[in-house]
């Protein structure tokens, strides 16, 4: 009898690295990153950022963004590619074979909160857009992202295949419609509402558009682990980030910098409500849009959280899928969206620096890295990881404009360079030789 998986339901490989016999196709890997940022959450965020600053330093704002999440989950992503590795087995390496659980399980929790937020957001934007009952919506939906993140990564390759060429679509058929009634000529002088003036730095705004993938980026090796080599991940994650996301911003900054939007200050460059009152057919297009639009993200960020979990208990992606999948539409169903904000600060600010970390170990130091000594706990990647985050907050709480993101991300980094440059650890051979 065979023992190969049907296509629908294939070996997840919790524990392990991700043979190369099973690795998929560059085009089909850049599909599940390319399709993730292409969400109606990220034309609201460059909505709300043009409305603040304008749309020269919007532009500048969500570019230096994204290059840092380029440089960031590309170089995750390398490592990934190179080994198969997921998140979690990078993760023991870097902070220790215990330790590991520490930083598996908080990212793992944290991204079911976003998974939880996008679910929430499915049943308001249908109940605001065509009055359904939110909570009967978000507890569709709920079922609706938990099974096609049970069908496993190949799923979410096709759901990105479909979601992001949607998104296009209707976000030109939104502009098309705003051309009629507005004068897109006008579109660089927009310097931003005069009520918003210095309410967000450029940091500020870089910060937010890092911590929209904050999370999910530095799991990329969930989804990078199934690229053929190191090359093909970073084309996988390229695919998201800057070509991506910075569409879907665009999208948003456009309709507020025309003055098209609708409630700009909390609704951003939101279009959906655009293309409302055009006929049926739109309508009903526009409704399906929501769910595989929001439903793209929330599968991503689902199936994070089970791949996270599962090797942390020794179990299965697709058993976790099932519980974190109800426990997240709970918290949604409780209204866990309405504290986004929050949670899109504590994203940037304690996030990044793991990922900074994991970075310097598994690239950088590469020979230190795999010839130490195995060991339960490395307190000198949590103490660079501390000292990144607290470096974060102080920048959050003092000095924002400088974005507490990147503060985050270059302390944790170079505080790990020299605590081991200062404190070098055994190294397994040399552990051998001393108990010879």
């Amino acid at each position: 009898m065979s023992n190969k998986s049907s296509p629908a339901l294939e070996q997840e490989f919790e524990h392990e690295p991700v043979p190369l016999s099973h690795r998929h196709s560059t085009g089909s890997v850049s599909a599940v990153w390319f399709g993730f940022p292409m969400i109606l959450t990220n034309a609201l965020f460059g909505g709300i950022i043009t409305w603040h600053l304008g749309f020269w330093p919007a532009l500048l704002a969500i570019l230096l963004g994204n290059l840092v999440l380029f440089a960031y989950v590309g170089a995750l992503s390398w490592f990934a590619g190179h080994t198969g590795m997921n998140f979690a087995l990078q993760a023991k390496r870097t902070f220790g074979t215990k330790g590991y659980i520490l930083v598996s399980g908080f990212l793992s929790t944290v991204v079911i909160g976003w998974y939880a937020f996008q679910t929430g957001l499915t049943g308001t934007v249908i109940n605001q857009t065509f009055g359904w009952n939110a909570l009967a919506v978000t507890a569709f939906a709920m079922v609706l992202y938990t099974g096609v993140t049970f069908l496993g990564v190949r799923a979410l390759s096709v759901l990105g295949m479909i979601a992001a060429p949607l998104f296009v679509v209707l976000g030109l058929v939104a502009l098309w419609l705003v051309s009629k009634d507005h004068d897109f000529t006008t579109l660089t002088q927009w310097q931003g509402s005069p009520a918003a003036a210095g309410a967000m730095s450029m940091g500020t705004a870089v910060t937010m558009v890092i911590a929209g993938f904050a999370d999910s980026g530095t799991m990329t090796a969930d989804f990078t682990r199934w690229s053929k080599d190191g090359k093909s991940a970073v084309i996988a994650a390229f695919s998201a980030f800057p070509l991506a996301n910075v569409i879907s911003y665009l999208f948003g900054v456009v309709i507020v910098a025309v003055g098209a939007a609708v409630d700009p200050l909390s609704n951003g460059g939101n279009f959906l409500p655009l293309l409302m009152g055009h006929g049926m057919l739109l309508s009903v297009i526009a409704f399906l849009f929501v769910f595989i639009n929001l439903g793209s993200v929330c599968t991503h960020c689902l199936y994070n959280g089970a791949v996270g979990f599962s090797h942390l208990f020794s179990s299965k992606m697709r058993l976790w899928t099932l519980i974190l999948g109800a426990i997240g539409g709970v918290l949604a169903l409780a209204g866990v969206w309405s504290w986004f904000l929050e949670w899109l600060s504590l994203l940037g600010m304690v996030v990044p620096p793991f990922g900074a970390v994991m970075i310097v170990d598994l690239i950088f130091m590469t020979k230190i890295s795999e010839q130490r000594q195995t060991r339960h706990l490395r307190g000198s990647a949590f103490a660079a990881w501390a000292i990144g985050s607290l470096c974060a907050v102080m920048a959050h709480l003092e000095f924002p404009q400088f974005g507490e993101a990147v503060i985050g991300l270059v302390t944790a980094a170079l505080s790990y360079t020299l605590i081991v440059k200062w404190k070098p650890e055994s190294s397994t051979a040399v552990m051998e030789k001393s108990n010879a």
